[in-house]
């Protein structure tokens, strides 16, 4: 057998030994690196690069593993929508077909339920917490913040300081969320939060979210568009709603024109997690084990971080002084996100029905692009 026969023969063996036992980690990068090789691709979805800081992460991926080229989908698309191009790819191997997805927390069971997606535990499984992953490795937490408002100050001299303050008149035609709350878990939660802003608590937060947005609408203060920095910016969507990480970096982004404020409110502060998984239909199975295992290393971790979010193994890391004290005093004041609350899956899959299911019918507002 020659030399190159017998590396062909030892990634296609490595191949297969990923596929067939997908539920523990591969020890070995380098093996792992050679199988996915062999892939020469990743398909990832949904993943803006101002989010969370995924432009650089991905960049970090691409230099640490220069044989696989990474093909972006849809950055804009829901974590429905993320479902759905597995769903709609089944038996496709082309580059429409994502090999992993990024998605909220309640879409994490949805798509095991459903077979969409495949276990694989990576390597520092251990230090992410046992609430905020499956059991069996199908899905697991990788990041998460807090449900705030961005408001372009230049536009908005009065800057609310909580959902309550929404209403007021002299928010009209200014209010908007980031996603569609019907498919966007970025929405549902800002929908939750408001709701949870006036309930305090889980217990009918849903219903009382769905009707202050009603309220906003009736009022003409919501904007029935995706909002997005440059809506922001342009003066379309004045106050936007969106998860304190995509504020903080779509305020960057800015460089102080327009000038713009990130608010956390006074109440309903809601945290929210997002999971990462598997497709079980990965056309290439081992560079998407490659990619979780770097998102999940020290350096995909901190990554993240430097994007604003608080990546899932930070207490671990924290404690083994991991984390660069730069990146920490780069994030808000610890004390705005003393009130978060962390609903479990339960409380966010009913939110997630309700919400979803009664957005028209209660709101009325089709929100589009």
């Amino acid at each position: 057998m020659s030399i190159k026969t017998s590396l062909g023969a030892s990634a296609s063996m490595l191949a297969v030994l990923a596929v067939s036992a997908p539920a523990f980690a591969q020890a070995d990068l380098d093996a792992l690196y050679a199988a996915a090789k062999a892939e020469g691709q990743l398909t990832t979805i949904a993943l803006p690069h101002s989010w969370c800081g995924y432009g650089d992460v991905i960049a970090g991926f691409k230099a640490k593993y220069p044989d696989i080229t990474v093909n972006e989908l849809n950055p804009d698309a829901g974590s429905a929508d993320e479902l759905e191009a597995i769903r709609a790819n089944i038996g496709n191997t082309g580059p429409q077909a994502p090999d992993v997805i990024d998605v909220g927390l309640s879409f994490g069971p949805q798509a095991k339920e459903e077979g969409l997606i495949q276990a694989y535990k990576v390597s520092t499984w251990d230090d992410i917490p046992a609430d905020a992953k499956d059991e069996e490795g199908f899905w697991y937490g990788d990041y998460y913040g807090v449900m705030g408002m961005l408001v372009n100050t230049d536009l908005v001299s009065a800057v609310p300081a909580d959902w309550a303050d929404l209403t007021k008149p002299e928010y009209a035609n200014s209010v908007a969320l980031a996603g569609d709350p019907r498919a966007s878990n970025q929405a549902i939660q800002g929908v939750y939060a408001a709701g949870v802003g006036k309930t305090g608590s889980h217990e009918g937060a849903a219903q009382a979210g769905l009707d202050f947005f009603a309220e906003l609408n009736a009022a003409g203060n919501f904007v029935p568009v995706i909002g997005k920095a440059a809506s922001v910016a342009q003066g379309t969507t004045p106050v936007l709603i969106a998860w304190d990480y995509n504020l903080l970096a779509f305020r960057d982004s800015f460089e102080g024109n327009p000038a713009a404020e990130i608010v956390v409110p006074a109440t309903g502060v809601v945290a929210g997690v997002y999971v990462q998984a598997i497709s079980a239909h990965a056309p290439h199975p081992n560079a998407a084990k490659l990619w979780m295992e770097y998102l999940y290393s020290d350096e995909g971790q901190l990554g993240w971080l430097k994007g604003y979010c608080h990546p899932i193994r930070f207490n671990a890391m924290s404690e083994a002084g991991l984390i660069p004290q730069d990146l920490l005093d780069a994030l808000p004041p610890a004390d705005a996100y003393a009130k978060a609350i962390f609903p479990s899956i339960e409380q966010q899959n009913e939110a997630k029905a309700l919400i979803t299911g009664q957005w028209d019918a209660v709101v009325g507002a089709n929100v589009a692009e």
